[in-house]
């Protein structure tokens, strides 16, 4: 029985969302951090519960097939990154698979009967990521910088980091000099244009204040500015992919766009060049002030920002038949309020933009009974790590009372 089990042999069955390896032990589930598809390994046992275990591995015994050499020497310690032992294409296949799974047994949504309407779209796997969290602390070596191990607060001290900026990686080794007389346990990171880099809180020897940062995308050049106190996605090389996947392939249209969740108008600026009315909603105040000074910098007109909550916006504000709804909220995913207020007004189409497919799947299974999923493009705006970036397009159906 598994209740007595210390250390086992395993087989690694899958990859579950997040980045666990799954295999069975007396038929218990026993999720494994660090493990690949394939891999026969010898566990130790750390955690039992009714109905799952976790483990951790002692000793590979058999590798499987994707694992590889993990390219970062604190891997194994680091709390950062999930998935460098398995090459770039076994990561993005065990992903892709675990998103599936995850729709389907939370969702009831089968991704095989959308066949021709899911799209994944690959990304640089190292060197790609604009924003990071430092940690800080005080050790026996001085004033350490690094990021917290896996499972606890202990610092992994670190000199480079392979899936940073260039110019973030670059950093690194200067900035226990930089917090040697902060006190302060966190420092916030982010990049933008020609080597930009801001930080908070602020740090002698850093330029502070506001970065910017160019995108590319199928209605036009926009120019973001932004602070490291500011929400924006991360992977350089995909915000283009993700802004074109968000607008999709549907004619321009005269009606109103809402953007919820909006923080500093990533999508509320080409939604302006597409609709010709656009509301970004979000309840964080410095965000909302920097996605006002990006839409005036570009001259957009008949666009609003509402710095408000979601659900009170929705509440006193979404007419029947609204154009769009662009939905991007944090992992928790939409509140039952904001499901409900959807699914009763009934916007003509809904984009929902997720890096977390279990809420996502949660959140579908009730806005299904009002809409049709068109297209899923699953963007992996997270490589080295378990999560991949969804992008959903809902139509409402037209039999829907």
């Amino acid at each position: 029985m598994l209740t007595e089990v210390v250390e086992s042999e395993l087989t690694i069955d899958k990859l579950v969302f997040g980045g666990d390896g799954l295999g069975r032990i007396d038929g218990i589930p026993v999720f494994v951090p660090r493990a690949a598809p394939g891999d026969r390994l010898y566990v130790k046992v750390v955690d039992r519960q009714t109905k799952y275990a976790r483990g951790e591995i002692l000793e590979v015994l058999e590798p499987g097939p994707g694992r590889r050499e993990p390219p970062c020497p604190v891997f194994a310690r680091c709390g950062g990154c999930d998935l460098q032992h398995l090459t770039d294409e076994a990561q993005l296949r065990a992903k892709v698979e675990a998103v599936a799974e995850t729709l389907r047994r939370i969702g009831r949504i089968d991704t095989r009967d959308l066949e021709g309407a899911v799209e994944v779209v690959p990304g640089a796997p190292f060197g790609y990521r604009l924003r990071t969290q430092i940690h800080v602390a005080t050790t026996e070596r001085g004033r350490e910088v690094g990021y917290f191990a896996r499972g606890s607060h202990d610092l992994v001290a670190i000199e480079q980091c392979p899936i940073l900026v260039p110019e973030l990686d670059a950093l690194l080794p200067q900035l226990p000099r930089l917090v040697r007389d902060s006190h302060h346990a966190r420092v916030d990171l982010a990049a933008g244009d020609d080597g930009a880099i801001t930080a908070s809180p602020p740090l002698d020897g850093l330029p502070q204040g506001e970065i910017s940062l160019g995108v590319d995308t199928p209605v036009g050049h926009f120019t973001y500015r932004f602070d490291a106190r500011s929400f924006f996605q991360g992977h350089r090389g995909q915000l283009p992919e993700l802004v074109r996947r968000v607008l999709g392939d549907f004619a321009d249209a005269e009606g109103t766009a809402v953007d919820l969740y909006a923080g500093v108008g990533l999508f509320s600026l080409p939604l302006a060049r597409r609709y010709g009315r656009v509301v970004a909603v979000e309840t964080d105040r410095i965000a909302t002030r920097y996605a006002r000074k990006n839409l005036e910098a570009h001259d957009l007109d008949g666009v609003e920002v509402a710095n408000v909550s979601v659900e009170r916006w929705l509440e006193e504000n979404l007419e029947p038949a609204t154009a769009r709804v662009v939905v991007d909220p944090p992992r928790g995913g939409l509140s039952a309020k904001v499901r409900h207020l959807l699914v009763t007004r009934r916007p003509e189409r809904i984009t929902y933009v997720s890096c977390e497919a279990s809420t996502l799947a949660r959140d579908l299974k009730q806005l299904g009974r009002r809409y049709t999923i068109e297209h899923i493009a699953l963007l992996d705006l997270f490589p080295q790590t378990g999560h991949l970036e969804s992008v959903v397009q809902l139509r409402a159906n037209e039999e829907a009372p």
